[in-house]
């Protein structure tokens, strides 16, 4: 069944609008090297559109001032906080320091008032301050942009609207390793846990905030 259709059979029901909010902040998930380097195990092209279309993004943010957050995946050498995640997917065992398909992709490079938070598991805020230091900023809407859509984008949109952030997600933004996951887990964050929007539109609506 389509999504348009499966749309159609719970209209009313889902698909409801948050709508951007007042303080924005952008949220750059594993947007590292191993998802963009070819031969890597990660590798995936789609990965590699997604970041470069978050690089006017990323501009746009500290042109506005407003509060820019990256997450990576690292991991000890033993892996013994990597739990059972890293003996579902073992390749995140290659996950540690000084591993260069662990450092963030250069297009996107911090700017020195970025944080850069480092995660194990796939939300972004599981084990990490990352609710705490949004809650401290004020922030109320939740740019969300990253890999991939159906790990840690799904789990991040999960978590960020049960901390109560208005989680918005550039569909540009985003990539999964295959299509079909890419789109259905779309389908479901914009049904249930956030507002897939355009890069566009986000775009504007930085553009129209009021100097910070």
């Amino acid at each position: 069944m389509s999504n348009s259709n499966l749309n159609q059979n719970y209209k009313g029901v889902f698909d409801n609008r948050l709508g951007f909010g007042k303080k924005p902040a952008l949220l750059i998930v594993d947007f590292i090297n191993a998802y963009t380097t070819v031969g890597s195990a990660l590798f995936a092209p789609d990965v590699v559109t997604a970041v470069q279309n978050t690089v006017p993004l990323l501009q746009k943010a500290h042109d506005k001032h407003i509060p820019v957050v990256f997450t990576k995946v690292l991991y000890a050498s033993n892996g013994r906080d990597g739990g059972i995640f890293v003996k579902k997917v073992p390749v995140l065992r290659t996950m540690v320091v000084g591993e260069p398909l662990a450092e963030l992709v250069p297009e996107l490079p911090p700017s020195e008032e970025d944080v850069v938070l480092v995660k194990q598991y796939a939300s972004a805020f599981f084990g990490t301050s990352l609710a705490a230091a949004l809650t401290a900023e004020g922030v109320d809407t939740l740019l969300l942009c990253g890999c991939s859509t159906s790990g840690c984008i799904r789990a991040t949109a999960v978590d960020g609207l049960q901390h109560g952030f208005r989680v918005m997600v550039p569909e540009e933004c985003v990539a999964d390793r295959h299509s079909a996951p890419h789109q259905a887990n779309l389908w479901d964050i914009n049904s249930k846990y956030g507002d897939v929007v355009t890069l566009a539109e986000t775009l504007t609506y930085l553009d129209n905030l009021p100097p910070a």
